[in-house]
């Protein structure tokens, strides 16, 4: 039998020394035959005969299975997953024991049933049969087969009734209780905080069981929310044996004088990093000067390309990790400290390999040039944001202890100022959003919660990094070469629907029709500025928004308002980052493009990767802080707050306190003697008899009645209204449902969703 053609033949032959038929050939092969195949039809259909052939098919089918691609029948036979009319993806758990199936390609979810939950949990990726419709109209599924479990280990509470033990996860996605059997216990005392892990996992019939692996201690435990949040999200915090091997080599914390040569020296230029007072690592410089009508500008950023190779046990760590985790008070970085805090940060006044984008900017604050180099830098100051901001302002003791910096230091304000007003005129987004800090006292317990303030060496900053990111996506576009885009998207079709309804009803509108840009938001956001509204408008058209992922194909970043746009800025703490350095490096070296050791699919690969460990990282210190303020609010039930509503549900409203930065419930039964219906559109609740309505940013006052630490939930009860709580007229409630009914069609699908998030 002749060996079918691989397309991908190339590629393949690239990465393995002995090359097998690609994934591509093998679901071309399956899909000609027209039926599943056994891996032994497979091996004869692929002409493939030889031990060594055999045993590498077989692994890359059970990758192929694992990853969704094609299932394995009962016959041993295998098809592709698109011509079974099967879906397969990631699996949602709920609290009320239902849960979803988020399709890996997109699409609806599928409602799973409390009785199909029972042989999965929250994370599993799955294959599933659409089964049917239910009376809501959501689509069913019916779990066919597990491919991959999630969790292996759990973090839960520990307990021991009538000589039975279970444990009752944290992750309140996960419903089913752990049993864990005499030998399993491993001296862990009823009421402790222990991680589990699961030696059999659940069936239709039968509850998981595992054994106590470690014991994190009681439930208030200092310190203890933060070693919770990194065991339920399964973050890598351990460096195995061959990375600590690896770093052994870096251990002298100074840059080889081989590692130096044939780079640019630039020591004699003063870069000077630019962070806050408690950061720890430096990975970006600074450096800018005026030239005739334009201006200099150097970005240097610490060369992690260097000493982190592919494929070595520092980068599989690094791929694992994804991200670093910023949890308040504790860091799980992306690299060991020999290079994150040491040979990649960039202290001052000794050397270090960087990796620089060199741009000359005009007045109208356009790069109309630039090129990227490898450097050797020093260092010739870290200073804060706040020094950087009193010197720009006068501050005379600072201009005087740092005289040699302050001429480049103004000319990056003046550049900055430049870069500002092209921000403007190009109609980037800009969201006046409120971050918080939070202070700690003795034994790691909340003292207080205070607001950041933004100042403009934060800006500064910030804008010289977004230009060097813009830059290193031009460069790499224009040497076509494969990496990651940061990309954002601008609102989806439903939402802009809500969005204009919503706008409609206040008595505005936005400008770009069915397709708005992103001057469009921002011209709105100015005219509105002055509105006492302005918050509730403002967090309406930031909720309509998607978040941005990384994607090897550019879509462009539209807050940002750029057609291209990535992260070449931070590859300390960003493995998309640290690709970016590669393929910069790749070219700057001059190695022809068809050696680049990454393909597109290998970037699409990473991208969902690193885009799962961001979320991973957000839902991580989400967590841990929450568990923080609940702690915090624990001393203050019964006392009275004054707060502004943030969220709007069919349950009830959210309240953040003033100057407390905490957030809290107010249930609908607690708003009043009525019935409160959902009008989600425009972001309130209307009570049916009295015409109240409650909505986003309305000011309330409540006083804490319930904090619960396992749920993470804080009860507040309503006291006075504030600005909340008018009455709407006597027509408003039947005006909303009139206008609900009339749009019902457009916003169906939107709806769904709102319902499956409220519950």
């Amino acid at each position: 039998m002749t060996k079918p053609k691989d397309p991908f033949e190339q590629r393949e032959a690239q990465k393995y020394d002995n090359p097998i038929p690609s994934r591509e050939l093998i679901m071309q092969v399956l899909d000609d035959h027209g039926s599943p195949m056994t891996s032994k039809q497979l091996a004869k259909n692929l002409d493939l005969d030889q031990k060594a052939d055999l045993k590498a098919l077989s692994n890359r089918l059970k990758a192929m299975e694992r990853d969704g691609q094609i299932i394995r029948n009962r016959r041993g036979g295998y098809g592709c997953v698109s011509k079974m009319d099967l879906v397969h993806g990631r699996v949602i758990g709920h609290a009320d024991g239902f849960g979803f199936l988020a399709p890996d390609g997109g699409g609806g979810d599928l409602f799973l049933s409390a009785r199909e939950m029972r042989a999965v949990m929250d994370g599993d990726r799955v294959v599933a049969r659409v089964s049917g419709v239910d009376r809501k109209g959501r689509r069913e599924g019916s779990i066919i087969e597990v491919l991959e479990r999630a969790k292996t280990n759990i973090v839960g509470h520990f307990y021991l009734d009538s000589g039975i033990a279970y444990v009752i996860p944290e992750n309140k996605r996960i419903t089913q209780e752990i049993l864990v059997p005499t030998e399993g216990i491993n001296q862990a005392k009823s009421g402790q905080i222990v991680t589990v892990e699961i030696t059999d996992p659940p069936t239709r019939f039968r509850q998981p069981v595992g054994a106590v692996v470690e014991i994190l201690g009681d439930r208030m435990a200092p310190g203890l929310e933060i070693d919770i949040a990194i065991r339920d999200h399964e973050l890598p915090q351990q460096w195995s044996e061959a990375v600590n091997k690896e770093i052994e080599q870096f251990s002298a914390g100074e840059v080889p004088e081989d590692a130096k040569q044939g780079r640019e020296d630039i020591r004699n230029l003063p870069l000077v990093t630019i962070d806050g007072e408690d950061a720890r690592d430096f990975d970006d410089a600074v450096y800018c000067e005026k030239q005739g009508d334009s201006w200099r500008l150097l970005v240097a950023i610490a060369d992690v390309s260097h000493y982190v190779k592919p494929g070595s046990a520092l980068d599989e760590s690094a791929i694992e990790r994804g991200n670093s985790v910023y949890f308040p008070n504790r860091v799980i970085p992306m690299l060991p400290e020999v290079l994150s805090n040491g040979l990649c940060s960039i202290k001052p006044k000794v050397d270090r390999l960087c990796m620089v984008c060199e741009m000359v900017v005009n007045t109208a604050g356009k790069v109309t040039d630039y090129r990227f180099f490898e450097g050797l830098m020093l260092s010739h100051a870290r200073l804060t944001y706040t020094q950087v901001a009193a010197i720009i302002d006068g501050d005379e003791s600072l201009r005087n202890e740092y005289q040699a910096l302050v001429p480049h230091l103004e000319q990056l304000h003046a550049l900055f100022k430049v870069f500002r007003k092209e921000r403007d005129q190009r109609g980037a987004i800009d969201f006046d959003t409120q971050e918080t800090q939070i202070v700690f006292g003795e034994n790691k317990k909340i003292e207080r919660i205070v607001p950041t303030e933004r100042n403009d060496a934060h800006k500064l900053i910030e804008e010289m990094m977004i230009a060097a990111n813009v830059a290193t996506a031009n460069f790499l576009i224009k040497h076509k070469i494969p990496t990651l885009f940061r990309n954002h998207e601008g609102p989806g079709s439903e939402k802009l629907v809500d969005l204009r309804d919503f706008l409609g009803s206040l008595g505005l509108a936005m400008k770009g029709a069915e397709d708005p840009d992103p001057r469009d938001y921002a011209e709105l956001l100015e005219s509105i500025k002055d509105r006492p509204d302005s918050h509730l408008i403002q967090t309406v058209l930031l909720r309509s928004l998607s978040r941005a992922v990384y994607e090897p194909g550019n879509i462009g970043h539209f807050g940002l308002a750029f057609d291209e746009y990535l992260h070449f800025t931070s590859p300390i703490r960003r493995y998309p980052d640290l690709l970016v350095h590669r393929a910069i490096r790749h070219i700057v070296q001059g190695k022809k493009m068809s050696s680049f050791k990454y393909s597109a699919q290998d970037m699409a690969h990473f991208g969902e990767h690193c885009s799962g460990t961001e979320r991973r990282a957000d839902e991580a210190t989400r967590d841990a802080i929450d568990w923080l303020k609940c702690e915090y609010m624990q001393d203050k039930i019964g006392e009275e707050f004054d707060g502004i509503i943030t969220g709007v549900t069919n349950f009830g409203v959210f309240v953040e306190l003033n100057e407390v930065y905490v957030e809290g419930l107010v249930h609908v039964t607690a708003l009043g003697e009525d019935y409160f219906h959902y009008d989600h559109v425009n972001h309130r609740l209307y009570g049916e008899r009295t015409r109240q309505i409650y909505r986003l940013a309305d000011k309330l006052r409540v006083r804490v009645v319930r904090v619960n630490l396992d749920d993470r939930k804080i009860d507040f009860e309503l006291l006075t209204s504030g600005d909340a709580g008018k009455k709407s007229g006597k027509n408003a409630g039947k005006n909303s449902d009139k206008k609900s009914s009339k749009n019902s069609s457009k916003k169906k699908a939107s709806k769904k969703s709102g319902k499956r998030k409220n519950k």
